[in-house]
C-alpha cells in the first residue's frame, strides 16, 4: 500500500527506545540466566514461559526481557505501570486475554512494571487468572520482592534477579548502538578510550542510561574531517557531575548502609570511610550515618571502648552545630574511630538475653533484702533486712552476696571478650567472682 506521499522521516524516537532488542540474540548480559545452557534461555527459545518476577536495579533489561518472552513464545503482550494502573485497567487486561484466548487461541503475556507499587488487593486481583492460564504473568521490580510482593503472588511466580550490567556489557552495548542504529550509523562516531570507560562508569550498570549519554554526547559534537569525535571534552559537557547510585527507602539505600555497618563492624576504616562518601555523593543524610554510629558504639565495640559512644554523639552534635561542611567531616572522623575501635558485641547480647527472659519467664518477686524499705511497716515485714552496703564492705564489695532472685541466682549474662578496655573489665570480674567463691557468707543457704 502507497503512503500517498508521506514522508514518515528518521525515527525521532530515544537511542534507547530505537535499539531495545527484540530476540534472545541481541540481549545483552545476564548471562547467570540467560546464557545458552541455562534453563530459562532453553524455555524461552523454545517458547515455553511460565509467570515469573523479574527483580533487579534500573536499565538491566526487565521489560526488554519481558518483550523477547512473549515474542518467543507468540503470545499477545500488554503492558502495564503499577505507577499509573488501577483495578479497571487489571479488569481489561483480563477481559482482552480472554479474548485473545477464545477468539485467536493466542496466549497473553501481561507485563507488570513496578509491580511493587500496587497493594494488597491489587495484586490479588490477579491471582485466579494466574491460575487459571488466562495470561503469563510477568512482573518486574526495583525492590526486594520478599517485602514488596505477596506471598501469594511469590508462590505461583517464579523470581528471576537480574544483576546491574557489567562494563563489558556495557561496551557491547555502545558498540551495538554504533553499528545497528540507523542514525547513528550514518555518521563516522569515532570515540575516545577513555570517553567509553567515563561513560560506562557513569552509567552505574544501566543500559538505557549509557545509551541516553551516548545520544546527548553525539548530539553534542560536530563533525570534523569527516569524523564525529566523542572525548572527555564532550564529555564534561555530558557528565558535569556524577551522581551516585542511591534510592533513598530503597533497596540501594539499605545496601549501601549494610556495607558502612559492616565495615564498621569488620574494622575496616578505609572501607567505611568509602561507603559514607558514596551515601553523600548519592544525597543521603548525614545524620543518618551519625545515628547508625551510635548503634554501631553500643551493638559491636560496647564496653570495648566506651568512649566510642562519646565520639560519635560528639560528631553528632559538630554537625548540629555547624553545618555540612564541618560536620560531614566530624563524622567521618567518628567513622575512622569507631572502625578503628577494639570491638566487642558482649553488651549487645548480654541486653538480648536478660530482656528474653525478663519479658519470657516468670515474674520472680524481689528478694527481700533488695526492697526498698521507706515505711516502718515495710521494714517489719523484713524488706531490706540483712541488706549489706557496698561501701562498708572490703574494696566496696560485699563478697557471697546475691542480686539476682533465688531461682536465678548463678545465672549470667555479661561475658566480657579479652578486646580493648573489656579486657581490664573482665579481670575485674574474674577477681570479684573468685572473692565470692572464697566468701564464707553465702546468701541462699
Amino acid at each position: 500500500m502507497s503512503n500517498l506521499g508521506f514522508n514518515f522521516g528518521p525515527d525521532v524516537r530515544p537511542l534507547a527506545a530505537r535499539m531495545r532488542p527484540e530476540t534472545l540474540n541481541d540481549y545483552i548480559g545476564q548471562q547467570h540466566l540467560l546464557s545458552p545452557d541455562k534453563p530459562l534461555y532453553q524455555a524461552i527459545l523454545a517458547g515455553r514461559c511460565h509467570s515469573l518476577i523479574l527483580w533487579g536495579p534500573p536499565g538491566v533489561g526487565k521489560t526488554t526481557l519481558a518483550q523477547i518472552i512473549a515474542n518467543h513464545a507468540d503470545a499477545s503482550l500488554i503492558q502495564m505501570s503499577a505507577v499509573t494502573a488501577g483495578v479497571k485497567d487489571i479488569r481489561e487486561a483480563v477481559n482482552e486475554a480472554k479474548a485473545n484466548l477464545a477468539g485467536r487461541g493466542q496466549r497473553t503475556l501481561l507485563f507488570v512494571d513496578e509491580v511493587h507499587r500496587f497493594n494488597k488487593s491489587q495484586q490479588d486481583a490477579f491471582l485466579p487468572h494466574i491460575e487459571d492460564g488466562t495470561f503469563i504473568f510477568v512482573g518486574a521490580t526495583t525492590e526486594n520482592p520478599s517485602f514488596a510482593l505477596n506471598n501469594a503472588i511469590l508462590s505461583r511466580a517464579r523470581v528471576y534477579v537480574l544483576k546491574a550490567l557489567e562494563q563489558t556489557d556495557l561496551h557491547n552495548v555502545i558498540e551495538r548502538a554504533l553499528r545497528d542504529d540507523v542514525e547513528l550509523s550514518e555518521k563516522n562516531i569515532v570515540i575516545a578510550d577513555n570517553a567509553k570507560q567515563a561513560l560506562c562508569q557513569a552509567s552505574d550498570g544501566d543500559a538505557r542510561k549509557v545509551l541516553n549519554l551516548l545520544e546527548q554526547a553525539v548530539d553534542l559534537t560536530t563533525e570534523k574531517q569527516g569524523n564525529y569525535l566523542i572525548d572527555q571534552h564532550v564529555l564534561s559537557q555530558v557528565l558535569p557531575t556524577h551522581l551516585a547510585k542511591y534510592d533513598k527507602g530503597g533497596d540501594e539505600f539499605y545496601d549501601l548502609i549494610s556495607a558502612f555497618h559492616k565495615s564498621v563492624r569488620g574494622s575496616s576504616p578505609d572501607g567505611a570511610l568509602y561507603w559514607y562518601c558514596r551515601i553523600l555523593a548519592g544525597g543521603g543524610d548525614p545524620l543518618y550515618v551519625a545515628r547508625r554510629l551510635l548503634a554501631i558504639a553500643t551493638e559491636d565495640i560496647g564496653n570495648a571502648d566506651p568512649r566510642a559512644m562519646e565520639v560519635a554523639l560528639n560528631a553528632w552534635d559538630i554537625y548540629q552545630r555547624v553545618g555540612p561542611s564541618e560536620g560531614e567531616r566530624a563524622i567521618a572522623q567518628a567513622t575512622l574511630y569507631l572502625a578503628s575501635a577494639p570491638k566487642s558485641n558482649a553488651v549487645y547480647m548480654a541486653f538480648n538475653q536478660a530482656k528474653h527472659d525478663a519479658q519470657n519467664e516468670p515474674s520472680y518477686p524481689v528478694p527481700e533484702h533488695l526492697r526498698n524499705a521507706p515505711t516502718s511497716l515495710m521494714k517489719d515485714l523484713g524488706y531490706g533486712a540483712e541488706y549489706r552496703y557496698a561501701h562498708n564492705e572490703e574494696g566496696a564489695f560485699a563478697a557471697g552476696e546475691k542480686y539476682f532472685p533465688e531461682a536465678i541466682s548463678d545465672r549470667q549474662y555479661y561475658f566480657p571478650t579479652d578486646r580493648g578496655l573489656e579486657q581490664k573489665i573482665k579481670q575485674k570480674l574474674d577477681y570479684l567472682t573468685q572473692r565470692n567463691e572464697q566468701s564464707d557468707i553465702k546468701r541462699y543457704e
